[in-house]
């Protein structure tokens, strides 16, 4: 080859004899990660139908309230009083009412009201006031007696729905031809695009998806779409300084702090036998949660690194993984038992390539998925709701 002297600066990179340096790596910074996902894992079993349905058990009742619209002074002798749900109560039941220590005895119903030996096995009668709780602490039955009537609970049938996830793909037979940088297939490369993208979509309908309100196992004109976690949970759910939250916790303001925290997971506790283990936020309450032991940190003259992050937040009322989403809404916090928990595909129909038929020079097809939510006894998981930026 003949000397030309030239050296690479002289023609740009316009110069047809200088091959392109371009990398091999392609960077993608859409967000893409399944943090809850992941954290649930795969499924024990698939759904075996489109309406995906589960059966939900309960223990009978042990707490009541007080249903009565005023009470007299002397109401520390009245011996029948409302009680929101009769049925819960036996002859024989031993009582004690909320922030009290006197017991009382049930000697039966009448309608509505129970009527009660006050003062028993020497306690001090106290007075009742309307909506105070009434503890059941269990039964006493005669020596020799017949048996009492049978009492059991009905089990129900809980249901979410399944939602197709799908995105098409084509590629044409030149573009697979040719030779890409980076890309070894383009029809390969575009599939694994989609399906990140599906499942990105379809953690967020976990947590954020709202089946339809009429017609929600689909049609012809009817979408068929899942409720998501946020929806499914409606026992306990709370927010601070509305509906007595914040009594006797301490708890006030819209501010997550570990006061608000603590008194949501004592709630979720006293109302379930719940093992809440997941506590799921967005970035901006991740860093509350951060801040909780800022001040109490302390670090060694040979630290040369500043940690700022909690991943597990241990109380008396669990031990719960803080896992952090982006598709959390920023106002709420979630206090989940994922025991309970399966994002479940149909059989079958877990997210797969379908190969469609081309009508032309290309390769055609789509990435294709239908998934529901099993969220089972939704009062054993919690959620706070209306906060606010710290």
């Amino acid at each position: 080859m003949a000397f030309t002297g030239k050296a690479t600066y002289d023609g740009g990179a316009s110069l047809p004899e200088l091959a392109e340096d371009v990398s091999d790596v392609i960077g993608i910074v859409s967000p893409y990660e399944t943090a809850l996902l992941d954290h649930l894992g795969d499924p024990r079993k698939p759904a075996s139908s489109t309406v995906h349905e589960w059966l939900e058990d309960g223990l009978l009742p042990n707490e009541d309230a007080v249903d009565e619209q005023s009470f007299s002074p002397s109401a520390t002798g009245a011996t029948q009083f409302g009680v929101a749900n009769a049925s819960y109560f036996r002859a024989g039941d031993q009582v004690r009412a909320a922030g009290s220590l006197e017991v009382m005895l049930v000697a039966g119903t009448a309608g509505s009201d129970l009527q009660v030996v006050r003062g028993y096995g020497g306690t001090t009668p106290e007075a009742l006031s309307d909506g105070q709780a009434l503890l059941i602490l269990g039964n006493a039955a005669l020596e020799g007696a017949e048996r009492s009537d049978s009492r059991s609970t009905m089990r129900t049938r809980k249901r979410n729905y399944t939602q197709i996830f799908t995105s098409s793909v084509e590629v044409s037979g030149s573009q697979r031809a040719a030779q890409t940088i980076g890309v070894r297939d383009e029809l390969d490369y575009q599939m694994q695009e989609r399906l990140r993208e599906l499942l990105r979509d379809l953690e967020n309908c976990v947590i954020n998806g709202v089946a339809p309100a009429a017609t929600p196992e689909g049609g012809q004109a009817v979408r068929r779409t899942m409720n998501g976690i946020l929806s499914m949970v409606t026992s306990n759910v709370f927010e601070p300084g509305v509906d007595g939250f914040q009594q006797g916790d301490g708890v006030g303001g819209t501010v997550l702090t570990e006061s608000v925290l603590n008194a949501a997971m004592r709630a979720v506790w006293q109302n379930s036998a719940g093992q809440l283990d997941t506590i799921l936020v967005g970035g901006e309450r991740k860093r509350e949660i951060n801040r909780f032991v800022g001040d109490q940190r302390g670090f060694l003259p040979t630290d040369t690194s500043y940690k700022d992050v909690i991943s597990a937040y241990e109380s008396d009322f669990g031990v719960c993984r803080v896992v952090m989403s982006r598709w959390m809404p920023s106002d709420a916090v979630l206090f989940l038992d994922s025991s309970r928990i399966s994002v479940m595909p149909l059989k079958g129909r877990s997210f797969h390539f379908k190969r469609l038929a081309s009508t032309g020079d290309s390769d055609v097809g789509q990435v294709i998925g239908e998934y529901t939510l099993e969220l089972m006894n939704e009062s054993a998981h919690g959620m706070i709701k209306g906060l606010t930026a710290s």
